[in-house]
């Protein structure tokens, strides 16, 4: 029977890992940037938003 090799899972689980957090980095500098996200479609106009922003005050 061969033995599990450890190590490539642990080196597979690091490569995911910092895939994970490059990912999450450019998510928050597109957020910074002012970017809308590409998850998230864009729905109504400012003009929209802003009447039901003063409606609700």
């Amino acid at each position: 029977m061969a033995k599990p090799n450890y190590s490539f899972a642990k080196h597979q689980k690091e490569i995911a890992k910092k895939k994970k957090k490059e990912e999450k980095r450019l998510k928050k500098a597109r957020l910074a940037e002012g970017e809308p996200q590409a998850d998230q479609p864009i729905t109504g106009s400012e003009d929209e938003t802003k009447e039901v922003s003063d409606k609700l005050e």
